[in-house]
């Protein structure tokens, strides 16, 4: 891994690119960094800290697929923002899919790291995105949190 990835600088795509994602999320301080951003594909490593979440949020136009590489933690989904009524925990090696227009949010529920990577498709952040923390996604997202994407 370049020392630039470990300053959270670096997006690879939309150029050909191999990488191993299981390290590089293992070794992700961020809470959101955008590792590949291509025209219709994105995929983003996140560090979701011990009681910590990735915040309800709604992707009206985008399909995303999380993928677990450590922790544990619980997901909710649903129809509306106060209706999650699919609540299921994951660990390593679980995937999770959501479809564009559903409510998600995904709160750590273990005792370290909850380590994720997770794919938009179409793009969902700008190329380049790198949040340090939920807190600068919520500031630099302007509809990060109880808003629609």
């Amino acid at each position: 891994m370049n020392s630039d990835y470990r300053m959270g600088m670096a997006d690879y795509g939309p150029n050909p690119y191999v990488a191993n994602l299981n390290r590089m999320v293992r070794q992700n301080p961020y809470f959101r960094a955008a590792v590949w951003t291509g025209e219709y594909l994105q995929t983003t490593l996140m560090s979701i800290p011990v009681q910590g979440e990735i915040g309800l949020e709604l992707h009206e136009d985008t399909d995303q697929m999380l993928r677990v590489e450590q922790g544990i933690g619980l997901v909710m989904m649903g129809a509306g923002k106060d209706n999650l009524d699919f609540r299921q925990r994951v660990m390593m090696n679980d995937v999770i899919f959501v479809p564009a227009g559903i409510w998600h949010n995904i709160v750590n529920i273990g005792r370290g790291p909850l380590r994720i990577i997770s794919t938009y498709a179409p793009p969902h952040h700008p190329r380049g995105t790198v949040h340090r923390t939920r807190r600068e996604a919520e500031l630099l997202t302007p509809h990060h949190g109880n808003e629609k994407h």
